[in-house]
């Protein structure tokens, strides 16, 4: 039927697919921005972060405006490989609905 292990266990964890959702929506997001949007704590956030960041998917600028700010983007890698988890998710859609 369908080889579940060709989903990307590193993006198919709720917190971190909400943030590769996020990320792929624009540009980049701010820290707060998707804290908020998120509703994580900083602690839960910056461990998805750190994990998303290690494996090449997303990139982190910090820039001094007004204050301190660290957005994160995704990289090609990270856009690449969300758009390969998309299809293997509307492949298994597919099949549940036959």
């Amino acid at each position: 039927m369908f080889d579940f292990d060709k989903l990307d266990k590193i993006i198919h964890e709720k917190g971190r697919l909400g943030i590769m959702t996020l990320l792929a929506t624009r540009p980049s997001w701010s820290f707060q921005d998707l804290k908020a949007e998120l509703e994580l704590s900083d602690g839960n956030l910056i461990t998805h972060l750190r994990t998303l960041h290690e494996h090449g998917y997303v990139a982190v600028t910090k820039e001094v405006r007004d204050r301190p700010q660290t957005s994160y983007s995704l990289t090609d890698k990270g856009r690449q490989s969300f758009q390969d988890y998309l299809t293997i998710l509307e492949q298994i859609v597919k099949a549940g609905r036959r």
